[in-house]
């Protein structure tokens, strides 16, 4: 187990370029599935939950190309279907939740997928039902081994179209349901589907392969099929999460940083949510510059004068995976501020943590925390911790580099995997973090 060393209190300065987007990087590598032609796809992020996905394609039966950073190569043309059945699929696949989107492809492409139980954060129930609520509706037939924790779903005589209403905005699920349908027999109207950019670039990136998708960018989604999809080059956006990350550390160690290319038109309501903490977010041509906040950042209010309530929702509202690093920014900030995580139930309970480094937080129940502002009259204290799961352990790297004194994270592991070299990047900005293998 890995571990970083953190002297806090110190002001970075610089520049820093975002990772290519964790989440879309998860789907669009899937979806090389669905071709036996060459994909080409570019700004792929170097961190542990994407190569892992990479290393289970490759064992699938996928050939693949490091062309360069970032950059690579696949042809999915001889895959070797039998692997999924295999003890060591159900090993590697049973670690990563990403690995569920290599079903909808298959099940497209050759008429079935299996996949074991998938693992990933530990912030709350995550339910498959979306995902194989779509496949039965376009005509496969579900199997579950409980005893295995194994799921696999057949259609032998191919998929068909089918009209759906989807329970939830589920991303994973949407993207699931898509890559399966654009290869079945007839029009799939798929509503309520999660509209996000990821899963915007990816209904793009099969496009080019000759999909036919219309809707794009709303929540109601209509598909008519194809018999076969061919290669195309594919860049992944820049990640809005590490985006909101830096912002949020940047407010938090009063430093002046500028994050380079952040696509914009891509980061809906992320910067003006900042704002409403008091944050200071401007747009420098497809730059975000933010100064430094050495007179603090103060919470809005609304407008009859009640508490701020940050909280979460499917897009176009606020992505759930930045709460946590908007309850640890509170916690510095003037005035005080509701925190609802409405998504996950246990996402929040890494602020005991938090309340050990001397944040004032009350955590109300499972799903929403009060903070009170110490508006750096009081600084946070040094301590050790360990990381619960990705976004819980940047937010207290976060912290760590704000608080007075020394502190040890363990389990940085979990960090790794949704952030590509962090410690490098942070000491080349100023930060003084040290990585213990």
């Amino acid at each position: 187990m890995a571990t970083f060393q953190i002297e806090g209190g110190h002001q970075l300065k610089g520049e820093i370029t975002p990772q290519g987007a964790k989440n879309e990087a998860l789907q669009i590598l899937c979806a090389v599935l669905l071709t036996d032609e060459e994909v080409h796809i570019s700004n792929v992020p170097d961190i542990r939950d994407v190569n892992k996905l990479i290393e289970i394609l490759g064992n699938l039966g996928v050939k693949i190309q490091k062309l360069g950073k970032g950059n690579y190569s696949f042809k999915s043309d001889e895959l070797n279907l039998e692997y999924l059945e295999s003890q060591q699929f159900k090993d590697e696949g049973s670690s990563l939740r990403g690995s569920i989107m290599i079903v909808g492809p298959l099940l497209g492409r050759f008429g079935k997928g299996y996949i074991p139980r998938p693992g990933g954060d530990k912030i709350g129930r995550r339910r498959l039902d979306t995902h194989f609520g779509g496949f039965i509706k376009l005509g496969a037939d579900f199997r579950y081994n409980k005893e295995e924790r194994f799921y696999g779903v057949e259609a032998p005589k191919g998929l068909k179209g089918a009209d759906m209403l989807l329970e939830e905005a589920s991303v994973t699920g949407t993207a699931n349901i898509i890559m399966a349908a654009v290869l079945a027999k007839g029009k799939t109207t798929i509503y309520n589907a999660a509209c996000e950019p990821y899963i915007q670039q990816l209904c793009k990136m099969m496009v080019a392969m000759g999909a036919n998708i219309n809707g794009i960018g709303s929540n109601l989604l209509h598909i008519e099929g194809v018999d076969k999809l061919s290669g195309c080059d594919h860049s992944v956006l820049p990640d809005m999460i590490e985006i909101g990350s830096w912002i949020g550390l940047a407010a938090m160690t009063k430093s002046e940083l500028t994050i380079k290319n952040v696509s914009w038109n891509d980061l809906g309501i992320i910067p003006e949510t900042f704002r409403k903490l008091g944050i200071t977010v401007e747009k420098r041509k497809d730059d975000i510059y933010i100064p430094a906040h050495t007179n603090g950042y103060e919470v809005a209010s609304f407008i009859d004068g009640s508490i701020m309530n940050i909280s979460d929702a499917p897009w176009p509202g606020f992505t759930p995976d930045l709460l946590s690093i908007m309850l640890v920014v509170a916690t510095q900030a003037r005035g005080s501020v509701l925190i609802h995580q409405k998504m996950f139930e246990s996402r929040l309970f890494f602020v005991d943590k938090l309340i050990d480094m001397g944040a004032k937080i009350i955590l109300c129940d499972p799903h929403r925390a009060t903070v009170i502002g110490h508006d750096f009259q009081s600084q946070l204290k040094a301590t050790t911790m360990t990381s619960p799961d990705i976004r819980a352990g940047i937010s207290l790297l976060i912290a760590a580099l704000s608080a007075k004194g020394t502190s040890t994270i363990h389990n940085i592991e979990q960090i790794d995997r949704g952030y590509e070299n962090i410690d490098t990047r942070l000491r080349a900005i100023g930060a003084k973090i040290t990585r213990f293998d």
